[in-house]
């Protein structure tokens, strides 16, 4: 939450994705964060490393897609090793995780999320609500159904922030 403000969140949306449509989907949940007057900032994963949790105050938004064998993105590999190696203290850190995946590759579906989601945990941040799972092969479309999910996922958020006061 912005300091001196009890109304608007700082949200930082970071994307994996190889074809665009994470992208698409934190593109269309930052406008609906914007339009409920938060402070949004999208950032592609390539450009990171394991100081993208620098700031306690805001909250932070994973949105991945799932790549190969269960692998993040490869927007993604170089942030998710950063984070594995360095290993930071996120203890401090709130955050939520949007997941696309394709579940006719039952074996390793949605594992994108997953990852990013175990991995944060494991460095001691604090995920708000449920993980946001998104199935290609239900034929729905992702951005729709996150909006959908992000109602749910910002009153959460906002409970969890006044617990925390």
């Amino acid at each position: 939450m912005a300091r001196g403000d009890p109304g608007v969140m700082r949200i930082e949306i970071l994307v994996g994705t190889m074809t665009g449509t994470a992208e698409l989907v934190a593109e269309e949940v930052a406008d609906s964060l914007r339009a409920a007057e938060h402070d949004v900032e999208v950032s592609m994963m390539d450009k990171l490393d394991a100081g993208a949790f620098a700031d306690p105050a805001s909250v932070y938004l994973i949105c991945t897609s799932t790549y190969g064998q269960g692998d993040v993105p490869d927007n993604a590999q170089d942030f998710f090793e950063d984070l594995k190696a360095k290993r930071p203290d996120l203890s401090e850190i709130r955050y939520g995780v949007i997941g696309l995946g394709d579940s006719t590759y039952q074996q390793t579906f949605n594992f994108g999320g997953k990852r990013f989601d175990n991995l944060l945990q494991e460095l001691g941040a604090q995920r708000i609500g449920e993980r946001f799972i998104h199935d290609a092969a239900d034929g729905t479309m992702p951005e729709e159904e996150a909006l959908t999910w992000l109602d749910g996922w910002r009153q959460a958020l906002d409970e969890a922030i006044a617990q925390a006061a």
